[in-house]
């Protein structure tokens, strides 16, 4: 039997309780990992004084693979995301977010089967950012104007949206390579080239270069407000979908309306040999401590890392334990059912459930 030596970030708020829930479930499967835990977030500052402790670092280079729960990230002050600051620190340029409709979770929809495929390293994520007031910012606008014309108020704040064409290739390449490996049979390329032509334009060409490449496999591209609109008119139409970072992030959150909520998507950050899986929810605090919330999401991150791992009889074991619980209803947690449902159970109870569905495999 392989064995495997793995980081775990617990997260904060509502992530130690979602993480021990799916470490029991792998757990129940009999797959062998050695888990190192560490910390980033709001409890690593208050032992180590930075939010992304070296410790940290060093133990996802070690291992190579990462198991990650949510981790708050302050609004307009503060740090920036943790999440962002992983993907940049190991290069995992690949946001791989699948969504699935599982029969009993709360949607309008059947049969979705689709994948957004997120390039995680550009765009306005990167993070290039200039404060309103600040003298390197006047001295921006000052250049701005000679270079362009364009005046900009000097109250402005601005943030830079930097994407090349090696980064749109390499992305867009990972994504035909994924349909390919997992037989998808049509992608999506979004964007917004119809305004933002040096950026966005330089994308989408950089897209269409490397389905080129790919004759077997269908390709498509589509404005991202109307693939917003297409989403919810007909989302059965689409397989993958390959995005810049900022449209792959926003229409993340659509996808996970479309089948039942943000507790059903997991996501994968892919790069060249180290990965980082995670549920694409926050952390809610409110909730934290209440065995209240839906585990399947950081559930479905461990199926991820399993199938990554070559695990793929464990994998599937575990998403179909977690596709019964739902669909049986007997033990789900509130947001499938609603508060005063009967049927409605704690994370505890609901993981309790995936796991003696788990025995009978």
């Amino acid at each position: 039997m392989k064995s495997y030596k793995i980081t775990l970030i617990p997260g904060d708020g509502i992530g130690p309780e979602i993480t021990e829930s799916t470490i029991r479930c792998i757990k129940s499967l009999g797959v062998n990992i050695t888990w190192d835990i560490k910390e980033a977030g709001i409890n690593a500052i208050k032992k180590y004084n930075t939010p992304l402790p070296e410790e940290t670092i060093k133990s996802i280079e070690e291992n190579k693979v990462c198991l990650k729960g949510p981790i708050t990230t302050p609004v307009g002050t503060g740090y920036r995301s943790i999440n962002v600051a992983l993907r940049q620190t190991f290069g995992l340029y690949a946001c791989v977010r699948p969504f699935k409709v599982y029969s009993g979770a709360k949607t309008f929809y059947k049969d979705i089967n689709l994948v957004i495929i997120r390039e995680n390293m550009e765009d306005l994520y990167a993070g290039i950012e200039f404060e309103k007031g600040n003298e390197k910012t006047f001295s921006l606008i000052n250049t701005i104007k000679q270079l362009t014309q364009n005046n900009i108020s000097l109250d402005s704040g601005i943030s830079i949206k930097p994407i090349s064409s090696s980064g749109s290739e390499r992305i867009a390449g990972f994504a035909f390579e994924y349909a390919k490996k997992n037989k998808r049979k049509k992608v999506s390329i979004v964007h917004k080239a119809n305004i933002m032509k040096f950026t966005d334009g330089l994308f989408l060409q950089s897209a269409r270069n490397i389905a080129g490449q790919y004759p077997d496999i269908e390709f498509e591209d589509i404005i991202v407000d109307n693939m917003a609109m297409q989403l919810v008119q007909k989302p059965n139409k689409y397989d993958i979908l390959l995005c810049p970072n900022l449209y792959g992030d926003i229409l993340s959150d659509l996808c996970a309306g479309l089948i039942g909520g943000l507790g059903l998507s997991p996501g994968a950050n892919i790069g060249d040999g180290i990965a980082i899986f995670e549920p694409t929810h926050g952390s809610a605090p409110k909730y934290e401590g209440k065995n209240k919330v839906n585990p399947s999401a950081m559930i479905l991150a461990g199926v991820l890392m399993l199938k990554y791992l070559g695990e793929d009889g464990p994998a599937d074991i575990l998403e179909n334990a977690v596709g019964q619980v739902i669909k049986e209803g007997k033990n789900v947690t509130y947001d499938f059912k609603g508060e005063n449902s009967s049927g409605v159970v704690g994370t505890i109870q609901m993981t309790n459930s995936i796991i003696e569905k788990i025995k009978k495999y």
